[in-house]
């Protein structure tokens, strides 16, 4: 690898990816895999030259967004427990969830693909989200206002579940309500 990888990208190169990151995200989850590549780049303002330095190729794109996608789930957690009581928290980052699922569901098959090629876009996705649920669990524990026999595991296919029969935007309100019954049937009674 040369220098020139391991530098740190510059302000503006920041600002451009993640212009391209959040505009990807949000064209993949309305149009689908279909969604051609310079749509990407005018959505995120930027042009196709910029959009291709950054992302050769749409599988490399794709990985890149869900990856990020990940990473400002599991970040929102510590973020929201900063700014309110444990159980608001964890109610507002299951409908982080929920956005996130979304987003993936509109990449699914391009997911699908890359692990098909060897590719691991996945990684420790996973044990990232569960850490995320162990975090506000924990705080809600400490609260007193969750059951303590539960496991981050258990909330985490919980929400795969609800996910996986409610992800399109047209389920939406389903899946809120699911998550409601959900989260409800954690809460300490006194």
């Amino acid at each position: 690898m040369t220098d020139e990888m391991h530098r740190p990208l510059r302000a503006d190169a920041r600002r451009n990816r993640e212009k391209i990151l959040t505009a990807a995200a949000r064209v993949f989850t309305t149009e689908g895999l279909d969604a051609q590549m310079e749509r990407i780049a005018k959505e995120a303002g930027v042009g196709s030259a910029t959009l291709y330095r950054n992302f050769p190729t749409r599988e490399v794109l794709v990985e890149a967004v869900y990856r990020n996608e990940v990473a400002q789930l599991c970040d929102a957690a510590p973020a929201l427990l900063a700014r309110k009581p444990p159980d608001e928290a964890l109610r507002a980052w299951t409908r982080l969830f929920l956005d996130y699922v979304t987003t993936k569901y509109g990449m699914i098959d391009a997911l699908r693909a890359i692990a098909a090629t060897g590719g691991n876009p996945y990684g420790h996705s996973r044990e990232m989200i569960w850490a995320a649920i162990a975090s506000l669990m924990d705080a809600c524990v400490a609260a007193g206002t969750i059951r303590t026999d539960i496991r981050p595991a258990d909330i985490g296919a919980a929400l795969e579940g609800i996910a996986l029969t409610s992800a399109g935007a047209e389920h939406r309100q389903q899946a809120e309500r699911l998550l409601d019954l959900t989260l409800d049937g954690l809460t300490v009674r006194p």
